[in-house]
């Protein structure tokens, strides 16, 4: 039998909302299949780009976060052309852009 799981929709949802209380903010930027589409979080402190993470499954039944294209210190048109090459080719997937301190390791800690 196959495990449940929670859907994209609905951790796009908890990690707006957890961003919000914890004094930051959270934006879905593309919004992709509600319930299994890839997360892809575009990770940023006080306005400065962090990096771009994906939510993948783990070897241990879990998930877990990546860096995946251009880091921080690539241009805007870089980090935009990798944005626009996924999405041709996962019309599926959501990004979601997080604004608060050590994004990556609080996006991991609410959606993995």
């Amino acid at each position: 039998m196959a495990a449940e799981r929670l859907t994209s929709a609905m951790l796009a949802g908890a990690l707006m909302r957890r961003a919000g209380a914890a004094g930051g903010f959270a934006t879905v930027l593309v919004k992709g299949d509600p319930t299994s589409g890839v997360i892809l979080v575009q990770a940023v402190e006080k306005g400065q780009e962090k990096g771009l993470f994906e939510r993948v499954p783990d070897y241990e039944g879990g998930y877990r976060l990546v860096p995946c294209g251009p880091g921080p210190e690539a241009a805007a048109e870089a980090r935009s052309a990798y944005v626009d090459r996924r999405r041709r080719a996962d019309p599926d997937l959501w990004i979601i852009e997080l604004d608060i301190a050590e994004a990556e390791r609080f996006a991991a800690e609410t959606i993995c």
